[in-house]
């Protein structure tokens, strides 16, 4: 069982912790391995071929379901976006370790890869890739959910509020399913738009939840010396590292909240960390060239 960490904050004087999901597997971390758990089982219990998903060059699902596959001993393909890296991987530290996994990397252009939810162009996929388990960009789907659905134990109904980082949808209506009516579940989503709404609703049973829509820092993948800052103080502080895209992002709204008065110091707080660490690698690279500070 993961040990809940308590975020002493002197300046805030908040009651926020942080459950370090991205110490639940070395390799398959975080919210990852929720929401590849059954996916993996229905698979091998249905006999497929491998596995089958969709991913970019920094996707922290695309390393992850590599990581499984290379140890259960399953095929997997990536379908990546974009290919300007098709041609030398190596310069890619997630693309990279996904091949060293053994993932077979199919790079296709944007505008195809936009096709990704087109069953017509999943046939097209399933023709090459003969009964390969399609899994959707980000491994959202309702066994994803089931296995997000495992990340709250019964321990974590002490809190007030719960939040998490929101990419696809998945992690965040697992909390929600699993929370009690009588806590807030909030998302930060790591993108513009307010798409993310609907696509939760379509798994989430309950209402009791909420997206902040201010701390996306510009969009996916999108830094500033402000959120690398903030990060490489918290690492110092609390000896926990934070990735850029997702939990960085979450911790400083988490923090801005409270010292704004948004949440309240007197209530609960449970932060999720979802993983994610494996993309600080090609981060920094963006960063030195760039010539702006790196993540510590």
């Amino acid at each position: 069982m993961l040990s809940i960490k308590t975020l002493e904050n002197i300046r805030l004087n908040a009651q926020v912790s942080l459950k370090p999901e991205y110490l639940i597997h070395p390799t398959v971390s975080g919210n990852k391995y929720r929401k590849l758990k059954y996916n993996l089982q229905k698979a091998q219990s249905e006999n497929y071929n491998g596995i089958l998903t969709f991913g970019g060059a920094f996707s922290n699902h695309i390393a992850a379901t590599a990581a499984a596959g290379q140890a259960l001993n399953i095929p997997t393909v990536g379908i990546i976006r974009g290919e300007e890296l098709a041609s030398n991987t190596a310069l890619n530290s997630t693309l990279s370790y996904a091949k060293s996994c053994g993932m077979h990397l199919d790079f296709v252009s944007r505008s195809t890869y936009n096709d990704k939810t087109d069953l017509a162009y999943l046939k097209t996929l399933l023709e090459t890739y003969e009964n390969f388990y399609v899994i959707p960009e980000g491994g959202t789907n309702a066994l994803a959910v089931k296995g997000c659905q495992e990340i709250l134990t019964e321990k974590d109904q002490a809190f007030d509020v719960i939040c998490c980082a929101v990419g696809t949808g998945g992690t965040i209506s697992g909390l929600i399913n699993a929370s009690l009516p009588t806590q807030k579940i909030i998302g930060f989503p790591a993108l513009k738009g307010g798409f993310l709404n609907q696509d939760i609703r379509k798994f989430a049973t309950q209402s009791n939840w909420e997206l902040w829509e201010a701390y996306h820092f510009g969009g996916y993948a999108r830094v500033d010396s402000k959120l690398i800052s903030f990060m490489n103080d918290f690492k110092s502080i609390y000896n926990i590292p934070l990735d850029p895209v997702y939990t960085a992002k979450m911790m400083y709204g988490i923090f801005d909240a409270i010292q704004s008065g948004e949440l309240s110091k007197n209530i609960k707080v449970l932060a999720i960390h979802t993983g994610g660490l494996q993309g600080i690698e090609g981060m920094n690279l963006r960063l030195k060239q760039k010539k702006l500070d790196v993540i510590v």
